[in-house]
């Protein structure tokens, strides 16, 4: 069985492989996350793009594991905010991972901007790399719109203020499993899964 360390330590993002990884045929892989190993010193998200961020991430679990690595850096740009919160979607409100402050930063930026100019994506850039240095990086994007006030218990994040192309939920009111055929993190697991397949006994 092969250990691949997925470099996060939300268990919702764990799951969501998992998931995925369980829905295909592939063997031998087994998906751990940062609680499963030894304890090491988070490296600052200092990139100008996710790409840039899921890289370090991921190189910086390599070094210190020596287990093949996934990384991912995500958020939403909204197009309203020229492309913003991006890269500093998770700290948007000042405090990294303050979910409820973000979501309400965002939608009082957006008062005043009309419905039909709340566009915005998920983006999500996802790295793999090797402990021979060999890397790969992925990149997806999930179109929606954004709403005017939270709604739904599922998901986490911008979640329950984007409305997906196509939908008349939020993305924090879709079942889990209908949300990894569609999300952005979804779609770039998926592009990954052969090259998992690839690292299996």
């Amino acid at each position: 069985m092969t250990r691949v360390l997925l470099a996060s330590r939300n268990k919702k993002k764990l799951a969501e492989l998992r998931r995925i990884l369980a829905a295909s045929s592939i063997d031998g892989v087994e998906i751990v996350g940062l609680d499963d190993v030894p304890a090491f010193p988070d490296a600052p998200e200092t990139g100008a793009t996710f790409e840039a961020n899921a890289l370090a991430k991921a190189r910086d679990a390599v070094r210190e594991t020596g287990l093949p690595t996934v990384a991912d850096d995500s958020g939403i740009a909204i197009d309203a905010l020229n492309g913003m919160p991006g890269v500093l979607s998770a700290r948007w409100s000042g405090t990294h991972g303050n979910d409820q402050a973000n979501l309400d930063l965002v939608l009082a930026q957006l008062t005043d901007v009309p419905d039909e100019r709340r566009g915005g994506a998920f983006v999500c850039a996802l790295a793999l790399v090797h402990p021979d240095g060999r890397e790969l990086v992925l990149r997806s994007e999930w179109r929606g719109r954004i709403t005017r006030e939270p709604s739904g218990a599922n998901g986490f994040g911008y979640d329950p203020i984007f409305v997906p192309e196509g939908h008349a939920e939020t993305s924090a009111e879709l079942a889990p499993e209908a949300k990894d055929g569609i999300s952005h993190r979804g779609q770039a697991l998926r592009e990954l899964l052969p090259h998992l397949a690839s690292l299996s006994d």
